[in-house]
């Protein structure tokens, strides 16, 4: 990225500020804002996250929002209430309290005399999300939305669940926010009030996995600022951005497809971060894009960000399996609009262990699969985040216990845009039964990259708000939806469907293992082929290499220590993936705060004995500053019966190495079909 030192716009920051909300808590701001902004008012671009501002994002935070107010806005990095420096206490993700706050907040900034009264929002993951959420609310100052890594579908698209099944992201990520939600304030902001408001947080927040675990099927909690159960409620011009290695690889097109409002989107290689910044690479000018859909929305200049392609998605060329990767090879393509008229939806039969031409007649035989726990140790997180490397690897031991159907060796270039369906005839020897599908790139070599995959709880066949315990024996049609993806597949290689009955340690096993039987004839795979167009890049305005403000200066204290470990006992028969993501000790110097993370996860099963997998989150989270030392330290462990998940909790709070806060969970919550 090119740090880029002058802007148009001279920018001072305050550092600090309070946001008043009318029920008395005060919110924590940190704004970015041209000089001229005393006598000029411009318009407010806000980020609304619980992820600290002081610390934890500040160096990101450093990157864009001053690059931003160079360019004429007011950028104001805001931490949800009960987080950073923040009054009260949070208690789950998306409620009411903080679309209010927001709505607060937003109409604060438009009163202010440095703002013109027009206002944006913008975020990545949290932020995107809230950014979409508070749209659908329409409070009057809000102009338009940027949103990256985001959903519209909190229980179809999220972390928690997928086709109904219970992804182990659920857990990771209620132990994330954990460990955030119970981190002290720091006491050079908000003086000796931080003790009593940290022994607030650590006594109120709760415990947010028992909230997303007692919700297993789509129901009211997860409808709740689901924007997808009303899209016609966003009325603002929405740019919306995900990344092909992101677990949010999905929302852009809904959103492309449903809205009824200026919309643009963007899908490139990356995982979980925003696209100047993005790995796999390549980055891209993103701040740029910003800057002028901001000139156009909130400064109504006549500019031409509307001429581009409505979807522009990078089409990923063939790559060797690997956890990680620095660049993704690939081209940019273009779609006026989404569904594309230039995608067509291909359906090919699946015969015996091979994926047939769309004119070929398949006879019915009978194929069935019982796959070992072990199939999905390779499978990578849900969501990359890019460190440690967290990439599927090599699919050819996982496709040992699977289901697999091959094309023949390919004579030209296949590309794809969009999301493959797996359509079954299937049976089950239980009346709870899971099917992962994965498509894969198959080299000549051998050697298998996976490009996507969908999970099916089979319960959930019919909807996910009504699941119905399946009939053994009995056979279903069934369609399991891949996540969307842009791949090509050269000559010379094959393109491969894989089934398998469990994806462990990526989604919680069923209560206990089932049989499947696949019934060709009309079971198909069907692939949203785009045909290779020569005009694509020259089509297309391209982007600007990456480039932001200079981040803030730290000084790496002690070393970080990233590890993914796979092991396999043959003795004992467990096996178990453990990570490892420990960022050191980070020093700020302009604060004089030293902050330490280290989160350790373990997933660990016996042989294939479903009732053994097993999942613990360790996060210790310090904060150190001359005499001033404090500590969070949670922990969290699901395991669970063919009855019920059971869920056992820890908390401990620190000060200066004396334990003045200890608290533990211990809680049985029952299975729904799951």
């Amino acid at each position: 990225m090119r740090e880029v030192t002058a802007l148009p716009w001279t920018v001072k920051e305050e550092e600090h500020l309070w946001i008043p909300i009318s029920d008395g808590t005060r919110l924590a701001a940190r704004i970015w804002r041209p000089v001229s902004s005393d006598d000029e008012p411009v318009p407010a671009v806000l980020e609304y996250i619980p992820y600290r501002k002081r610390d934890l994002t500040a160096v990101r935070d450093s990157i864009h929002h001053p690059y931003m107010a160079g360019h004429g806005y007011a950028c104001v990095r805001v931490d949800i209430r009960g987080t950073g420096e923040s009054e009260g206490v949070l208690t789950d993700e998306y409620l009411e309290q903080e679309h209010r706050d927001a709505e607060e907040v937003l109409a604060w900034l438009a009163d202010q005399p440095w703002c013109d009264g027009r206002t944006g929002m913008m975020g990545i993951s949290w932020g995107g999300f809230n950014s979409l959420q508070v749209a659908a609310r329409r409070p009057p100052s809000l102009r338009a939305i940027v949103i990256a890594s985001f959903t519209d579908d909190r229980y179809a698209d999220d972390m928690h669940y997928m086709g109904g099944c219970l992804l182990s992201d659920n857990l990771a990520e209620a132990s994330t926010m954990f460990a955030y939600t119970t981190c002290p304030p720091d006491p050079a902001l908000v003086g000796e009030r931080w003790r009593d408001m940290w022994k607030e947080r650590m006594e109120g927040s709760g415990l947010w996995l028992q909230n997303w675990l007692g919700h297993q099927r789509r129901d009211d909690y997860w409808r709740r600022a689901s924007v997808c159960e009303d899209y016609q409620a966003v009325e603002c011009p929405v740019f919306a951005v995900c990344g092909w290695a992101d677990g949010y690889s999905n929302a852009v097109f809904r959103l492309m497809q449903h809205l009824d409002v200026p919309r643009k989107g963007l899908i490139g290689p990356w995982s979980h971060k925003y696209p100047h910044l993005g790995q796999p690479g390549p980055a891209i000018g993103f701040l740029q894009e910003v800057v002028r859909w901001w000139d156009r929305w909130l400064k109504d200049e006549d500019n031409d960000v509307m001429d581009d392609p409505m979807l522009r998605t990078w089409m990923q060329d063939s790559v060797p399996p690997s956890t990680s990767y620095e660049e993704r090879p690939g081209r940019w393509v273009g779609e006026p609009s989404w569904p594309s008229p230039h995608v067509r939806r291909d359906s090919l039969p699946l015969a015996p262990h091979r994926i047939t031409r769309p004119e070929e007649e398949v006879p019915e035989e009978e194929l069935t699969i019982q796959s070992p726990l072990s199939v999905g140790q390779f499978a990578g997180k849900w969501c990359s985040y890019s460190a440690p490397p967290d990439l599927p690897y090599d699919q050819r031991e996982e496709d040992g216990g699977s289901l697999v159907f091959d094309t023949g060796v390919l004579t030209e270039r296949c590309e794809i845009l969009g999301g493959p369906v797996a359509e079954l005839d299937v049976t089950a020897t239980e009346p709870v039964a899971t099917i992962a599908a994965r498509l894969s790139d198959v080299a000549p070599d051998g050697r298998a990259t996976r490009v996507t995959y969908g999970l099916l709880n089979l319960t959930h066949r019919d909807g996910d708000d009504a699941p119905e315990p399946l009939e053994p024996g009995r056979r279903y049609r069934v369609r399991i939806q891949l996540n969307g993806v842009a791949q090509a597949f050269p000559p010379g290689h094959r393109i491969r469907l894989s089934l398998s009955s469990s994806y462990w340690p990526l989604a919680f096993p069923p209560p206990r293992p089932a049989q499947l039987t696949v019934h060709t004839g009309d079971s198909r795979l069907i692939l949203p082929v785009r045909p290779v167009a020569e005009s694509d890049e020259v089509s297309m305005r391209p982007f600007d290499e990456p480039e932001g403000a200079p981040p803030m200066r730290t000084v790496q204290v002690q070393p970080g220590d990233q590890q993914w470990r796979v092991s396999r006992d043959l003795v004992g028969y467990e096996s178990a993936l453990e990570v490892v993501k420990d960022g050191g000790v980070q020093r700020f110097d302009a604060i004089d705060l030293e902050v330490g993370r280290r989160v350790e996860q373990r997933y660990s099963w016996v042989a294939d004995d479903f009732t053994s997998a097993r999942g613990e989150v360790v996060s210790t989270m310090r904060f150190h500053r001359g005499d001033w030392d404090a500590r969070a330290v949670t922990r969290t462990v699901l395991t669970c019966t063919q009855e019920e998940f059971h869920v056992h909790a820890q908390l401990d709070g620190y000060e200066n190495d004396r334990r003045i806060h200890s608290q533990n969970w211990n809680l049985s919550i029952p299975r729904d079909h799951l």
